[in-house]
């Protein structure tokens, strides 16, 4: 492909990347920082970091119904799951 791009275009792409980089540096410093807290919080209070993630990201979401529904669909096909094979086989793979 061959792409033609004015002097204008091209310092308007330049700025439009640095930009882009710079907003993926600081991007990666929250995700950095975020790591450092739930490891802190993990460590203080013997928490594991999956469920301190998961409160976190559900709190951000504001979903702790959905997180519920969702777990109950889970539950329900679980034990229909399971119960069916418990009954042909007693052992656990």
């Amino acid at each position: 492909m061959n792409y033609v791009l004015t002097p204008e275009q091209k310092t308007d792409l330049q700025k439009a990347i640095r930009e882009i980089s710079n907003s993926m540096i600081r991007t990666e410093a929250e995700r950095d920082l975020i790591k450092e807290i739930v490891k802190e919080q993990s460590d203080q209070l013997q928490i594991p970091k999956k469920i301190i993630n998961k409160i976190a990201k559900t709190f951000h979401k504001q979903s702790l119904h959905q997180e519920v529904a969702d777990h109950e669909d889970f539950v329900e096909l679980y034990e229909k799951v399971t119960s069916v094979s418990t009954q042909k086989n007693t052992t656990q793979p």
